[in-house]
């Protein structure tokens, strides 16, 4: 106090005084509720959004990097999905963030979704959890900008339902990294959205047999059959992502849009306009007891490891 007091004018009241101060004390409160972490190194301003739980956005130059960050292996659960949401569109409607790369953590792009967790949901929260999924799906397929994913590991079932969106995915060699849409062998209604999506990459025949197998597919495996279009080593895979949107970056916007929209349009055609669809379609298989019977087998499975 009396270190500001010697910095004020001697007429200055103390009622003002302590205004002042007391702005200055909400100013902080405001400031430490809002959560925003700066990090400034060279160049490079790196922009955390600390107050989501699951994902972590760096800002670079003119593109932004999404995280995905819940626990070991990046399980996916309603809070998740809620905040993917959240992201896409403030990135979608950011003028000065021209794309992105979405990655995850060494080892694990996502494990998919979090069915220990989803299984306690009661029928309220499962039909809204369907829902918003099978809503992000579309957002992503539909997103205009430059969009590259960075596979990091292991990528099954909603894991490969997020990375397929992407116009470029580089996933880390070796390890027996694993992607591919194997819901049906975990007992999980898969939509005609992704069986339509899955086969703009794969090719249908081929997306019907591994879709049908649960075939899950190494990188290798992966790379040629053109669901992944590049692998690299681990600690390359961000990195050579990060290029490959430069280089999409490079190219004139409008043009780049309007191109990925043609390309896409036999993928737009197959998405199922109401999301609900989906969702109720999921919802309904979700709860047959048989169905809970086999879930509760495989979420014990799960724990045992």
């Amino acid at each position: 106090m009396d270190i500001v007091q010697e910095h004020l004018p001697r007429e200055v009241p103390k009622t003002v005084l302590r205004i002042f101060i007391s702005f200055v004390f909400v100013l902080f409160v405001l400031l430490a509720d809002m959560r925003l972490t700066y990090l400034y190194q060279d160049k490079l301003i790196v922009f955390l959004t600390n107050s989501m739980e699951t994902i972590q956005i760096t800002r670079k130059e003119n593109y932004a990097i999404v995280a995905l960050n819940r626990g070991k292996v990046n399980a996916i659960d309603h809070g998740m999905v809620k905040e993917l949401k959240a992201v896409l569109k403030e990135i979608a409607e950011d003028d000065a963030i021209s794309g992105m790369v979405m990655t995850g953590k060494p080892h694990f792009f996502s494990a998919g979704l979090d069915v220990i967790e989803l299984y306690g949901y009661d029928k309220a929260e499962i039909a809204s959890f369907f829902e918003d999924f099978a809503s992000l799906h579309l957002d992503m397929v539909k997103f205009e900008k430059p969009f590259v994913c960075a596979v990091t590991g292991h990528s099954p079932a909603g894991g490969c339902v997020l990375a397929m969106t992407a116009d470029y995915r580089i996933m880390a060699e070796g390890g027996n990294y694993s992607i591919g849409l194997n819901e049906v062998a975990v007992n999980i209604q898969i939509s005609q959205s992704l069986v339509n999506g899955y086969g703009f990459w794969l090719g249908t025949g081929r997306a019907n047999s591994y879709i049908l197998e649960g075939k899950l597919l190494s990188s290798q495996e992966a790379l040629d059959s053109g669901l992944i279009q590049e692998i690299a080593p681990l600690e390359e895979v961000l990195p050579s992502a990060e290029k490959k949107l430069r280089q999409y970056l490079g190219t004139d916007s409008s043009i780049f849009r309007s191109t990925k929209q043609k390309l896409r349009n036999s993928w737009f055609e197959g998405l199922s306009k109401d999301p609900k669809m989906d969702s109720d379609e999921a919802n309904e298989m979700w709860w047959r007891p048989d169905i809970r019977a086999k879930m509760k087998g495989f979420i014990e499975s799960l724990q045992k490891k």
